[in-house]
């Protein structure tokens, strides 16, 4: 279980150890049956997916930042505005505004949700200005 407190301290933690490349301690953070919906791309529930999934976008060699612009939490409730910047496996640099929701329980992510342009997405995976 997390130690952080509210549910946006939660999310905060998941965050920073995210961008740690910490993905077993950003994973501590979420629940075993946790649902992740990645909007343009697919959902998926469950530790061990999100895992496959999230280890992809954290092997760049490049930092990983998920810059906070707004954030505002209400009840289990936290939805951000954030820029998500990470490199590819191929070394692209890639940078999106995405709006995520999350909700947390027993101090733990059980629903995440983000949404960004998948086709300002694939544009800069392509090179494509």
């Amino acid at each position: 279980m997390s130690e952080a407190t509210s549910p946006e301290d939660v999310v905060n933690t998941f965050i920073e150890k995210i961008e740690a490349k910490d993905l077993d301690a950003a994973l501590d953070h979420v629940s075993e049956d946790c649902y992740y919906d990645n909007v343009p791309i697919g959902d998926m529930t469950g530790k061990e997916d999100m895992h496959k999934f999230l280890s992809g976008l954290l092997k760049g060699e490049g930092p990983v930042e998920f810059e906070v612009v707004r954030q505002t939490a209400t009840g289990n409730t936290v939805m951000n505005e954030r820029l998500d910047r990470f490199q590819t496996g191929s070394g692209r640099q890639i940078e999106l505004p995405v709006m995520g929701i999350f909700e947390v329980n027993d101090g733990l992510i059980t629903f995440w949700r983000d949404y960004f342009d998948n086709g300002m997405f694939l544009k800069q995976i392509k090179g494509d200005d």
